[in-house]
């Protein structure tokens, strides 16, 4: 599968260190954002764990087929769904018991949203706020579905635009990495087409940028991936960069 692709981290105006992370592994079509949590320097330790938990396990898994997977095969998913899904699994695990070996990581955790492109799907997973979108024919619609209360709320009882900006909990993660020993993980797949774009963001841009502007942003930069990139980081700034940014896109350019 050809694809372009291109991303950054920021750590915004507000905070004094950065505990997003991201992972770009084109070698095994791999592309991942993170986002920690738990304060002082704990977000950035788990949010660098699973990324680097999940490039290893997507590097060993590629070259030997008789690896051993440290969880079942769940037979109603495919293969590159499962593979997804257990790097999901052990980077949660491998979080957890850090915390667990030292006072100072009690707590940690992080959000997760990657996606891999393979056999001409787009196989993407989540645990979190982390989003990902799809910018197909100029048009956007968000993938994922935040773990969040808020989220939860708008399912049992649609609320208005002030009821969610003035929502007290609307930063409360139901979700995340290495809060337990084991995680749910959403996982689903996309079929793309030629052109189509996919955004993978930590809420340091969705909760400063509007979907409009977003969408109106890439499409206005067209090829330039790196240009969109840098745009959407800057208007996460502006408009108060109250969190850290980080923002990933993928163009897919067929077989």
């Amino acid at each position: 599968m050809k694809l372009q692709y291109a991303g950054e981290t920021n750590v915004g105006m507000k905070r004094e260190h950065n505990e997003d992370n991201l992972l770009m592994f084109p070698e095994q079509d791999l592309y991942v954002v993170c986002d920690g949590i738990g304060g002082h320097n704990c977000g950035e330790v788990a949010s660098q764990i699973a990324v680097d938990s999940m490039k290893a396990f997507y590097a060993d898994t590629a070259k030997n087929d008789d690896v051993t997977w440290p969880y079942k095969i769940d037979k109603s998913l495919s293969l590159e769904e499962n593979r997804l899904t257990a790097s999901v699994k052990l980077s949660n695990r491998n979080i957890f018991e850090t915390a667990k070996s030292d006072p100072l990581y009690d707590k940690m955790g992080t959000t997760f949203v990657g996606m891999h492109f393979a056999n001409e799907k787009v196989v993407i997973a989540h645990v979190g706020d982390s989003r990902c979108y799809r910018i197909s024919k100029g048009k956007m619609t968000q993938v994922t579905e935040d773990h969040t209360l808020l989220n939860d709320y708008i399912k049992l009882q649609p609320l208005t635009e002030e009821e969610i900006a003035s929502f007290q909990y609307k930063n409360v993660i139901v979700r995340a990495l290495g809060m337990k020993d084991g995680v749910l993980v959403d996982i689903n797949h996309v079929t793309p087409e030629p052109g189509d774009i996919f955004l993978l963001c930590s809420d340091g841009l969705s909760g400063e940028v509007t979907d409009p502007n977003i969408v109106g942003t890439v499409n206005k930069f067209g090829d330039d991936l790196d240009g969109a990139v840098a745009s959407l980081i800057k208007q996460a700034c502006d408009n108060g960069g109250r969190d850290n940014v980080t923002v990933v896109l993928v163009r897919y350019l067929g077989k």
